[in-house]
């Protein structure tokens, strides 16, 4: 009498395989409305198609342009609340 072996204990015919270059992880990036912002966020899709070692380059820069737009927003044009004295 020969068992029959269920098939989730049966070998796979083939091994999963890995993916053959970079596979992008399908961020979805939202719109800030600001437009420094919003282009320092859609610099990170070139990460989809870069290896991991090519993703700090990337990083640093989107980083750079965060700040800066961050840096702009304290140089407010005209008076600030409460020097306009007069």
């Amino acid at each position: 009498m020969s068992e029959e072996v269920p098939a989730a204990a049966q070998e796979p015919d083939e091994a999963p395989t890995a993916p053959a270059g970079p596979v992008a992880l399908g961020v979805v990036r939202t719109p800030t409305g600001h437009a420094a912002v919003d282009a320092a966020l859609e610099r990170l899709a070139d990460v989809d198609h870069l290896p991991a070692d090519g993703h700090v380059e990337v990083y640093e820069d989107v980083h750079r342009g965060l700040r800066s737009a961050l840096t702009a927003l304290d140089a407010t044009e005209g008076p600030r609340p409460h020097e306009n004295r007069s």
